[in-house]
């Protein structure tokens, strides 16, 4: 299907059917012939091709965001979802490959001709070069502290932490926990958390956090559990809620009462948090925020504009429960 079989359907020209699709300003298409055209394309199931428009425009409108191999949780899945609502409106279209699918970055960005590539870690150097040159406009490196943006969203992530800190300190604990992630994958958001964590610890003079890392098995945590009640700490930060809730039913497996023996805090806010046993105290970010941030990221150094503010420590906040 092409635009002449829409022009045919409509009885107007192919220049016609381009201009109302394409919103074209200072053309005078009179409101009727422009119904006709959008029936004939509704009737028709006529969508414009991605290659004609990017080379009529001079520009692809494809923004390719380059996932590293994530567990894609609840939390990752909204911001994905928003980021790609958030870029529809202003005529782009998120596709988003992880990286660690086998085939190589630059057959992928090479295929495609994105506008724009998002990073959430950093690339080889010569392959963002390529890029460059190729008149792709926009690299990131969002968790990289010295990638192209130099870790646009290391602080809420190192917030995150601080966060989980001074709410169990501002309770009585004074010996905490961290909780780290049995999982490399999850490495580029798990540092920056537990370095929010041991600055926390620093700045309010709390001892340094006694780390355990927790794999995902009931054995794992009751071992873990164990390790910080011999350690003295009372209170634990988990680098997830799916960590915290493996650290929960440890707890419940060693016999240590959660909160009156250890405290215990996650990250995100998942549905099962507020069902846990008892419901799961845990820190939650604005994904829809950080989403728009991005969108924003991206569509400003498309056209040229100036940067926005990067998300600042309101995205991150405490939701209180009962096991801290």
């Amino acid at each position: 299907m092409t635009s002449a079989d829409v022009a045919r359907e409509a009885g107007v020209s192919r220049t016609t059917v381009s201009y109302v699709l394409n919103e074209t300003p200072h053309q005078k298409i009179p409101d009727a012939t422009r119904q006709r055209v959008l029936h004939a394309v509704e009737r028709l199931g006529y969508a414009p091709s991605a290659t004609a428009r990017a080379l009529q425009s001079g520009r692809s409108d494809v923004v390719l965001c380059l996932l590293p191999d994530w567990p894609i949780g609840p939390a990752m899945g909204q911001l994905l979802e928003t980021l790609s609502t958030s870029l529809a409106a202003e005529g782009l279209t998120l596709y988003a490959h992880p990286r660690a699918a086998g085939r190589p970055v630059s057959e992928v960005w090479r295929s495609l001709g994105p506008a724009a590539v998002v990073l959430w870690d950093e690339l080889d150097d010569r392959e963002v070069a390529a890029m460059r040159a190729a008149g792709i406009a926009v690299t990131v490196a969002l968790l990289s502290p010295t990638g192209a943006h130099k870790g646009e969203l290391l602080v809420p992530q190192q917030r995150i932490g601080r966060v989980q800190t001074e709410h169990l300190a501002a309770t009585g604990h004074r010996r905490l926990g961290y909780a780290y992630p049995d999982d490399p994958r999850v490495t580029g958001f798990a540092e920056p958390r537990l370095d929010g964590v041991r600055t926390a610890c620093a700045d309010l003079r709390l001892d340094v956090p006694v780390v355990q890392t927790v794999a995902m098995t009931v054995e794992a945590a009751v071992e873990a559990v164990r390790s910080w009640a011999d350690a003295g700490v009372t209170g634990v930060c988990a680098y997830n809620d799916d960590v915290a809730l493996a650290v929960l039913a440890g707890a419940r497996a060693a016999g240590v009462t959660v909160p009156g023996d250890l405290a215990v805090i996650g990250v995100d806010d998942i549905p099962a948090a507020p069902f846990a046993s008892p419901p799961l105290t845990t820190v939650d970010s604005d994904q829809g925020a950080i989403a728009q941030y991005i969108a924003a990221l991206v569509t400003r150094q498309l056209s040229g504009k100036p940067l926005p503010p990067r998300p600042g420590s309101d995205v991150i906040h405490l939701v209180r429960r009962a096991s801290a």
